[in-house]
């Protein structure tokens, strides 16, 4: 296996000339997008395919990416409240590829002993994964099925680090929009909540359809990727139904816990998306 040196992320630096479709791993389809791939290619990362970018590039067409980095800022400030809580393990539910503020590096900042789990179904985060984190003890990633929550929680590896007698910090983070109607996210928030111990916490953040702006990128989302709903305010606080809404509650991205006071009107970017964090009561 040709060695290669590490970006500043510990992903492989491609050499000059070579696409990232010449180190798809064995049974990767490169004309087929991935929910990851998009969000890492919007981002500026390098783990991304021509469909992927094709994808992005439509998507930012009319908007910038200021909307997916208030979601890894928001990421970076709910882990950090949560491990202030107290909290020492996480599952990080399609948790996407590895790129800057990562939930392990968060928490483990607060905690070193922290225990981080990523979860998601893209074979080339397992593969970045654990070459990012092979010398983290405390940090797995698993190759899993989000919608199936009781296979998740049962998976020896989660298990390993994990320990569902005591508090969890559980990440849905701009993962339940590409959940369609019929794959009932609100059943699949239920279904962990109702798998999760009294004092564990479910840390949520979604597309809000609020703004025609949100409503032509659900287009090209639903239309080139097959995914990313941008669902009503109220569905998406139905999503924290039985949990103790943290304030402020279920807000616009930037609007929750800022690390300084939001005095300048939002861009159309930071109204693309609310989050919020519930807890478990007991």
């Amino acid at each position: 296996m040709v060695e290669r040196e590490q970006d500043e992320w510990g992903f492989d630096a491609l050499p000059e000339g070579e696409s990232p479709e010449d180190w798809a791993p064995t049974g990767i389809d490169v004309t087929v997008p991935s929910v990851a791939r998009v969000y890492d290619a919007i981002l500026g990362g390098k783990n991304n395919f021509a469909v992927d970018r094709r994808i992005a590039d439509e998507a930012l067409a009319n908007l910038s990416n200021e909307g997916a980095w208030h979601n890894r800022h928001i990421l970076a400030r709910g882990v950090r409240y949560l491990a202030a809580q107290g909290i020492d393990q996480f599952v990080d539910l399609g948790s996407g590829l590895p790129t800057v503020q990562n939930t392990h590096e968060v928490a483990q900042e607060v905690n070193p002993d922290a225990a981080v789990v990523y979860v998601d179904n893209d074979p080339i985060v397992l593969a970045h994964g654990r070459a990012l984190l092979a010398d983290n003890h405390r940090t797995r990633v698993v190759t899993a099925d989000l919608r199936d929550p009781a296979d998740v929680l049962a998976r020896p590896e989660l298990r390993e680090l994990v320990d569902l007698t005591r508090p969890v910090g559980l990440l849905l983070v701009a993962v339940l929009h590409h959940l369609g109607d019929d794959e009932d996210p609100a059943g699949v928030v239920r279904a962990y909540r109702d798998a999760l111990p009294p004092g564990s916490y479910i840390f949520i953040t979604h597309f809000c359809d609020s703004t025609p702006e949100g409503r032509a990128l659900e287009k090209i989302f639903l239309t080139q990727l097959g995914s990313g709903r941008f669902r009503p305010l109220k569905e998406i606080e139905g999503y924290f139904d039985g949990l103790e809404l943290v304030e402020p509650g279920v807000v616009l991205l930037p609007l929750w816990h800022p690390d300084e006071p939001t005095t300048r009107p939002l861009t159309p970017e930071g109204h693309l998306s609310v989050g919020g964090i519930g807890r478990l009561p007991g």
